[in-house]
């Protein structure tokens, strides 16, 4: 059978069985449409975290940072595995003994003021639109591949399928929908890992076949092999490379910590668990599931360098004996070209392609001896490595169509959250907590999925102009949720002296900063830059990226909120002891409407 119509069929399966699922598990009150009843049993809701968590920048992209950027994209498998235990550790216990159904109702209700959950709102929506963007991306690059269709018609297909099952279910659909979409794509991930791993090493599981001898009789370990490709062809060395210094790593991992743990669409979760122990349960589950994939990414990414660079590169640098002949270029190139996410440009006309890092002096001297006139690849979107490894390696067809399946199934169940998340924030939060107080259960659920209708159509235009590769713009989401929501959530629980001024001052100006340091620069995400500032710099501050400043952010957000609570009134007795209640995560509180 030919790779498309397997394709079709695998990934037509799974969709059937999501859909199956959600029309199932249809939600009939906004207790269900919010947390799902409050019912789902921990290992469920583990399995289910795993899949809301490890969205498209994990399953697509994180493997593409590791491969292009080596041992300095560690520094994403730090973040987001330490935020997560941050997290659970912190967080989940304590505003699940709270009981309510969305984070700015907690802020709301913690602040006794509307005013601080229409705040949290804002900056909820912010960080989730941004962060679906990079959904949508990894939506869009794997239908228009697997489906051969063109990257915005593969993004109209996958906005379709969120609105049918997740407006359809809310978070009970959303919930079993995303169990087994964890077990998509965690066998996605690691079975063609498994085979590439075997292929190179003959060890079958690439978490030890990452450091193993290569098969190939060299007796060069793979890394040490892996060194030796991208040094010759100018890149910098794979197990040295870093992608920051020293003080912009460290906030960096701090950010997308800080973040994860802010993230509304995660700490919704465990919202949906009957008591507090089974929250704690539901974090510890949730890791073991995660870590399956994340242990798994520096192994991926790696080998997919490897078999990028050998495929392409295969003589001298610009030799005509040297280099892959674009006519005799593999099924898998071609394949890829047609998405427009790889594109060649025979810049000297001798029919080869020359692929190195033309931004090094010494390999342009080499290359310019026969005649190169640049790096001829001129486009490989980092979104393809995981998706397009097994094509490269030449593996079973099944695998490839597993493997798209995978993809979309990472996509889909963060995007699903996400859009959950804005919609809840929409109609519960603005709608029922703020200005129609009166409304009923009813038409409450009407605008929930109204509002996540509207979401979906803002996020998919966004996705059809995505502002660079998913895991980028994700740091950029998680920046903006550390920077907010984070700090307003652990002063809320452990500081009993933190009143309305203070939370609300300290989210404005934590993501009011963050926001300014991100968009300031030109070529950022949306804004094209701030011409009262200048042109200062994507790194003016220390030399730390705009992805990183989330940090920066959640720091200032900490100052301000504890400076004007000193300078305030401090808050009711009946919110400190609101608090004391809070740390002490005893018994089940049920969520209330």
């Amino acid at each position: 059978m030919d790779l498309k119509t397997l394709t079709y069929i695998v990934v037509g399966a799974t969709f059937a069985l999501y859909l199956g699922i959600a029309f199932w598990a249809r939600a009939g009150s906004t207790g269900e449409f919010y947390v799902a009843g409050g019912g789902i049993h921990p290992i469920a809701n583990g399995m289910a975290t795993g899949a809301d968590w490890m969205s498209a920048a994990s399953f697509i992209s994180m493997a593409g940072l590791i491969a292009y950027n080596g041992y300095g994209a560690s520094l994403f498998l730090m973040g987001w595995t330490g935020g997560y235990v941050l997290l659970a550790m912190l967080l989940a216990p304590y505003l699940r003994k709270f009981g309510k159904f969305t984070v700015p109702e907690f802020i709301g209700d913690r602040f006794y003021s509307n005013t601080a959950r229409i705040v949290a709102v804002v900056c909820l929506i912010l960080a989730s639109i941004t962060y679906v963007i990079g959904q949508m991306k990894g939506v869009g690059v794997a239908f228009s591949r697997f489906l051969e269709v063109d990257y915005d018609t593969g993004l109209y297909i996958g906005m379709a399928l969120v609105f049918f099952y997740a407006t359809l279910g809310g978070m009970k659909g959303i919930t079993y929908t995303q169990i087994a979409q964890y077990v998509v794509l965690i066998f996605a991930y690691t079975i063609p890992a498994m085979f590439i791993s075997m292929n190179l090493t003959g060890n079958p599981l690439p978490q030890l076949g990452l450091g193993s001898t290569m098969a190939d009789g060299s007796g060069m370990t793979l890394l040490a092999k892996l060194n030796l490709v991208v040094t010759e062809l100018g890149f910098k060395e794979y197990t040295t490379q870093t992608i920051a210094g020293r003080l912009d790593m460290f906030v960096y991992t701090l950010s997308l910590m800080i973040g994860t743990a802010g993230l509304p669409h995660v700490i919704v979760r465990f919202f949906t668990v009957p008591k507090v122990s089974d929250a704690r349960s539901s974090a510890g589950w949730a890791l073991v599931f995660i870590a399956i994939l994340y242990t798994t990414a520096p192994a991926v990414g790696a080998m997919a360098r490897l078999n990028l660079h050998a495929t392409i590169q295969t003589g001298e640098i610009g030799s005509p004996e040297g280099n892959l002949s674009y006519e005799e270029r593999p099924q898998w190139f071609k394949n890829w070209e047609k998405t427009g996410l790889l594109q060649f440009e025979d810049k000297n006309g001798d029919g080869r392609i020359q692929y190195y890092n033309d931004k090094n002096p010494e390999m342009a001297a080499k290359a310019e001896g026969f005649g190169w006139k640049g790096n001829e690849m001129v486009k490989v979107d980092r979104d393809i490595i995981v998706l397009a490894n097994p094509e490269i390696a030449k593996l079973p067809h099944w695998v490839i169509a597993l493997v798209a399946a995978g993809g979309l199934a990472a996509a889909l169940s963060t995007a699903a959250g996400l859009l959950l998340a804005i919609s809840s924030a929409i109609s519960h939060d603005l709608l029922k907590g703020v200005f129609m107080k009166g409304i009923s259960e009813k038409s409450e659920l009407r605008a929930g999925r109204i509002s996540m209708a509207g979401a979906i159509v803002v996020a998919g235009y966004l996705g059809l102009n995505p502002p660079g590769f998913a895991a980028g713009t994700v740091a950029i989401a998680f920046g903006l949720a550390g920077a907010s929501i984070f700090p307003a959530l652990m002063l809320g629980i452990f500081y009993k002296r933190m009143n309305k001024e203070g939370a609300i001052a300290g989210m404005i100006a934590g993501i009011s900063v963050t926001m300014l340091y991100v968009f300031q620069h030109k070529g950022i995400l949306f804004i094209k830059g701030t011409e009262f500032l200048g042109d200062l710099g994507p790194n003016w501050f220390l030399g730390i990226q705009p992805n990183a400043f989330g940090a920066i952010g959640a720091i200032v957000n900490f100052a301000v909120a504890i400076m004007v609570a000193k300078m305030t009134v401090e808050p009711p007795q009946h919110i400190q002891d609101l608090v004391e209640s809070i740390r002490t995560p005893r018994g089940a509180g049920g969520a209330t409407h």
